[in-house]
């Protein structure tokens, strides 16, 4: 994997004492989803706190950030810049006031025609604070004449396409909303009296908190002192799970679109293995997302699986380079090799995707200086052709090495002994629900839904 970066993650909680501590505990589980801004806002049932600053979870917030985040109910949301610039001003959750009250909202997802919705709001006298598509839906709640919120809520996301996996608070209320076609997860949990929303199920495991369900595709659920309800749906359309979630962004450790994603990407590299068996020694994942495929990889095909790739997590700025330049440095700042699990070995080197090939073609050299000698590279997904308009930050497609070379044309560029990738068939059985099921357009460049504004917002 190199240079497709996490897209958003959301978390909310309402009727507990500890609101705040506990969304950032959540934020925490579910920081692998963003690493550029963090927010939390809170809510004592008349007003909202908020604090929501550029960095990590464990930078942002203190002690004393958590302290002022008063009442029994909050938002929160980790980013990465996938509509919008990368600044402070698009940090979410955002906080407007409006002629219905105050509101916060955090999104994890992306509007295909936010574009066309910004200029016609512009132009009936919107004026926008943040370049994020996230406030074209608070300018169509806000401007719309419905009668109450939940009719305004109904009338805003009926004019918006995309994915959009959504928590959004008035003082007194908690809203989870998903779009039509299920794309991002978003899932409701419970602890004693408490209610909970949130991206993955991970983050609910910090706080023991139980899985109750997902938000159905489509529905806008409303979360108050009478309990979590349904307060509308929206009309049904085809499902798309995005299956990427599966491959490469979820935790293992979370239940996302009704299945352990453990077990998926343990069998995605058993399919694997079953596709593509390599005459080798040893299997090697690059971690850590490609790990638990590498384990079905091993186990399919009989091959003991060593840990020949060491990942560090504390890796710094590459700006502190020496003068003196050291051949692929950056890579060998976030990775090692271990020469006594690979002198002399032939490798299967497992991997969930190539991307622009620039990262795996340094890890191909690394293995090779360690003593490696033969390397099998393995990818537990079908080449990547399209770039994401649903979320995902990935590269134009004339980025993207599949589009610009053949399988064998990558092994040429990345100096395998052999390289192939999992099937399209393969992985979608792997993630074992109906293939229609799923939106699996990085692949196929097949988009299942309509792209009005021609790309990305910005």
């Amino acid at each position: 994997m190199d240079v497709v970066h996490e897209e958003c993650g959301v978390f909310g909680i309402y009727n507990n004492k500890e609101a705040a501590r506990l969304t950032y505990l959540g934020l925490q589980q579910l920081q692998h989803r963003g690493q550029e801004s963090a927010g939390i806002v809170s809510s004592d049932g008349d007003r909202f706190y908020s604090h929501v600053s550029m960095g990590l979870v464990s930078d942002v917030f203190h002690q004393s950030a958590l302290d002022k985040l008063k009442g029994r109910m909050a938002i929160g949301h980790v980013r990465y810049a996938t509509a919008g610039a990368s600044s402070l001003l698009n940090a979410q959750p955002i906080v407007v006031t409006t002629a219905r009250g105050p509101m916060a909202i955090g999104h994890n997802g992306n509007l295909t025609n936010a574009i066309t919705l910004r200029k016609k709001l512009e132009a009936e006298g919107s004026i926008f604070q943040t370049s994020s598509d996230t406030e074209v839906v608070l300018h169509l709640i806000a401007k719309s004449a419905a009668p109450d919120l939940v009719d305004a809520l109904k009338e805003a996301f009926g004019q918006v396409t995309g994915a959009y996996s959504i928590v959004l608070q008035t003082p007194k209320t908690l809203f989870a909303v998903r779009d039509p076609w299920g794309v991002r997860p978003l899932h409701i949990g419970r602890l004693n009296g408490s209610h909970l929303v949130a991206s993955e199920t991970c983050a609910f495991n910090i706080v023991n908190a139980k899985l109750v369900r997902e938000v159905r595709p489509g529905e806008i659920v409303a979360i108050d002192h009478r309990g979590v309800h349904t307060v509308a749906q929206l009309p049904a359309q085809s499902q798309a799970h995005c299956v990427f979630e599966y491959v490469y962004f979820a935790r293992p450790d979370s239940h996302i679109f009704g299945k352990s994603v453990y077990e998926v990407r343990r069998e995605l590299g058993r399919q694997l293995a079953r596709e593509a068996p390599a005459k080798a020694d040893i299997v090697v994942a690059v971690p850590d997302s490609a790990s638990v495929a590498a384990m079905g990889y091993a186990e399919e095909s009989g091959l003991p699986l060593e840990m020949g790739l060491i990942r560090s997590h504390y890796k710094g700025r590459t700006f502190i380079e020496p003068k003196q330049s050291i051949r692929d440095f950056g890579a060998r700042m976030k990775y090692a090799a271990v020469v006594e699990a690979l002198k002399g070995k032939r490798v299967v080197l497992v991997d969930d995707s190539i991307v622009r090939g620039t990262t795996s073609r340094k890890l191909i050299r690394m293995l090779k200086r360690a003593g490696a000698k033969e390397i099998h590279m393995r990818i537990s997904s079908p080449p990547m052709r399209g770039p994401c308009f649903y979320g995902i930050d990935t590269p134009e497609s004339n980025e993207l090495i599949a589009t610009r070379l053949s399988v064998e044309g990558i092994r040429r560029y990345l100096n395998t002994t052999s390289l192939k990738y999992l099937s399209l068939e393969g992985m979608l059985r792997a993630a074992g629900k109906k293939p229609d099921d799923f939106c699996s357009a990085c692949f196929t460049t097949k988009y299942p839904i309509a792209i009005t504004d021609g790309g990305r917002f910005q």
